[in-house]
């Protein structure tokens, strides 16, 4: 039988992307963009939803200023797309199916952090939305030296501020863009979506349709507490980080400071081939 790179396994650290992974807000950012584009003037197609899935939220504001064709009001744009998005999410809140579930159960073995290409305020919002926050250690986000996905950066940055090497943490995204940012950074993925597209399912080593993919619940049920490792994240300290967990001989993981340059592991760009990956017979 051949071994299962997830499901015959147990990682030192688990960190989720927030926003299609954990929260249901594609949606509310799929709805914040075509508000503000229609304000200014501009429906979009189907193929501007799909690039824009994913951005960080500056890029974002970025292409829709120049899919309106005014690229001076970037900064006018990104403003009002996350106030939109705030709105939205503040009317209607909601966990993807099996999300509290499933982080509930793999806190019980593993240290959890969040890692998004979202404003902190915005991830820690939608984290308490959905009442999950208090099972995460840390919230990492681009800025201070960090750089966004597709870099590695806040998923090499997660991991060593859960005190785990990369390559013996899992990361659990919804994007291609997240999965690359992974990747690059030596995490093991799990891949999360109805509809994932085949470049999708190549850069994930597992792909589920959702987090209450009876595989995936099985798997967290299984798993025991690692020897030596703390169980349960309890909860964040002040700004939403708990006392950093330093890598082993590693240095202390002061905030805002990245893992090597710009936060990417000493592999940025190692990511695993297709030949290692597998999908879920569920999808």
């Amino acid at each position: 039988m051949t071994h299962h790179r997830i499901l015959d396994w147990t990682p030192e650290a688990i960190v989720f992307d927030c926003d299609g992974t954990l929260v249901d807000t594609e949606r509310h950012w799929e709805q914040a963009r075509e508000m503000v584009l229609a304000d200014h003037g501009v429906t979009p197609d189907a193929s501007f939803a799909q690039g824009a899935k994913g951005l960080h939220y500056t890029e974002c504001g970025a292409l829709m200023a120049r899919v309106a064709g005014r690229p001076e009001l970037t900064e006018v744009m990104t403003r009002q797309l996350l106030e939109a998005f705030r709105d939205l999410v503040a009317q209607e809140p909601a966990p993807t199916p099996g999300a509290v579930a499933l982080v509930s159960a793999v806190s019980r073995f593993a240290p959890l952090a969040v890692a998004s290409n979202c404003p902190a305020d915005v991830v820690e919002f939608c984290l308490e939305s959905v009442g999950v926050r208090q099972h995460f250690r840390h919230v990492v986000v681009p800025g201070e030296g960090i750089a966004p996905k597709p870099r590695p950066d806040v998923y090499a940055v997660a991991a060593r501020r859960l005190g785990a090497d990369p390559a013996r943490a899992l990361a659990v995204e919804d994007t291609g863009c997240g999965l690359r940012a992974a990747g690059r950074a030596g995490l093991r993925t799990i891949g999360v979506g109805r509809r994932p597209s085949m470049e999708d399912l190549t850069l994930a080593d597992l792909w589920v349709g959702a987090l209450d993919d009876p595989r995936l619940v099985a798997w967290a049920r299984s798993r025991g507490t690692p020897r030596g490792a703390t169980a349960g994240a309890g909860r964040p300290g002040r700004n939403g980080e708990a006392p950093a967990v330093p890598a082993p001989g590693g240095p202390s993981p002061d905030r805002g400071a990245a893992a090597g340059h710009n936060g990417a592991s000493s592999r940025p760009d190692a990511v695993p081939g297709p030949a290692s990956r597998e999908v879920s017979e569920t999808t």
